[in-house]
C-alpha cells in the first residue's frame, strides 16, 4: 500500500496540474467549432449570392471544413499538451504519397474546378473540343463531364484535358452563320445563280434578315466557279434550316439550268509514230 498511494498521488497531482490546460482545451474546442460553423454558414450564404456552381461551392466548403477542423483538432492536442510534431509529420509524408498517386485525378480536380469556376460551357450547352470530345453536356462534376454525343452514346471526358483544350461552344450565342461553297459550271451566269439563291433564303422564315445573306465567288476550281453563301438563322434553327437549304439550293439551280459540275479529266489517245515497214 505504501508503494501504490505515491504513485496514485502522483497521477491525482498530475491530473490536478492538467484541469486548467484541459479547460482551456475544452474552450478552444467549442469556440473553434462555432467559429468553423459560422464561417462555413457565411461563406454558403455568399456562394449561393453569388450564383457559383451548387456543386464546386459544395466541394470547396467541404474541402474547407475538413481542414478548418483538422486545424482545431491539432491546436487542441497542443493546448493539452499532447505532441503534435510526429503526427504533422505523418500527415505530410502520407498526403505527399496521396498526391504523387493522384496525379491525374487532381489534374482533373483542377480542370473541374476552371470549368466550374470560368464556366466556359454549360448544361445543356453544344460544344466540340480539339481533343476530339463533341456532344451536349449533360452534368459537370469536379472531376469528369458527362455529354451526350450526336449519335447517342455518353461520353465521360476527363476535365483536366478538356478545360486545356480549345472548345467550340456552339450554344452561347443567339444566332449562327449557314454556310455553303458549291460550284458552278463555268458556263453558267453567276448573277443569275446569285439571284436565285438569294431569292430562295429570301423566303424561307427560319433565315435572318439582318444581317442580310450574301452570294460571293471564292475561288476559280478546276472544273466550277465556286459560290459562297453566308446566311443567319436562330441557334436552336441552325441543323434544319442548314440541311434543308443545301438540297433546295441544289434543287434550284437544276430547275434553272444551272449546273454543279464534277470533276472530269480528258484523255487524248495519240497514235504512234508508222514505222518505215508500215509505209511500204
Amino acid at each position: 500500500m505504501n508503494y501504490i498511494e505515491p504513485k496514485v498521488a502522483k497521477l491525482i497531482d498530475a491530473f490536478v496540474d492538467m484541469i486548467p490546460s484541459l479547460l482551456f482545451g475544452l474552450i478552444t474546442l467549442f469556440l473553434g467549432i462555432w467559429l468553423i460553423k459560422f464561417l462555413i454558414g457565411f461563406l454558403t450564404r455568399r456562394f449561393t449570392k453569388g450564383n457559383i456552381d451548387v456543386s464546386l461551392s459544395s466541394f470547396l466548403i467541404s474541402v474547407l471544413k475538413a481542414i478548418l477542423y483538422l486545424l482545431l483538432i491539432l491546436q487542441v492536442a497542443s493546448t493539452v499538451g499532447i505532441p503534435t510534431t510526429s503526427f504533422i509529420a505523418v500527415l505530410g509524408t502520407a498526403g505527399l504519397a496521396v498526391g504523387l498517386a493522384l496525379q491525374g485525378s487532381l489534374s482533373n480536380f483542377a480542370g473541374g474546378v476552371l470549368i466550374l469556376l470560368f464556366k466556359p460551357f454549360r448544361i445543356g450547352h453544344s460544344i466540340s473540343a480539339a481533343n476530339g470530345v463533341s456532344g451536349t453536356v449533360l452534368k459537370i462534376d469536379i472531376l469528369y463531364t458527362t455529354l451526350k454525343a450526336a449519335n447517342g452514346t455518353t461520353l465521360y471526358a476527363p476535365n483536366g484535358p478538356l478545360a486545356n483544350a480549345v472548345i467550340n461552344n456552339t450554344s452561347d450565342n443567339e444566332t449562327r452563320m449557314l454556310e455553303y461553297i458549291i460550284g458552278i459550271s463555268y458556263n453558267s451566269n453567276i448573277d443569275t445563280a446569285r439571284k436565285l439563291i438569294l431569292n430562295l433564303l429570301d423566303k424561307d422564315s427560319l433565315v435572318l434578315k439582318t444581317p442580310q445573306p450574301v452570294v460571293l465567288v471564292s475561288s476559280l476550281g478546276e472544273n466550277a466557279v465556286n459560290l459562297t453563301i453566308h446566311a443567319w438563322v436562330a441557334n436552336g434553327d441552325y441543323t434544319k434550316a442548314y440541311y434543308s437549304n443545301f438540297q433546295k439550293i441544289k434543287e434550284e439551280l437544276d430547275n434553272n439550268s444551272i449546273s454543279t459540275p464534277y470533276p472530269q479529266r480528258e484523255v487524248h489517245i495519240l497514235s504512234p509514230a508508222p514505222t518505215p515497214g508500215d509505209q511500204k
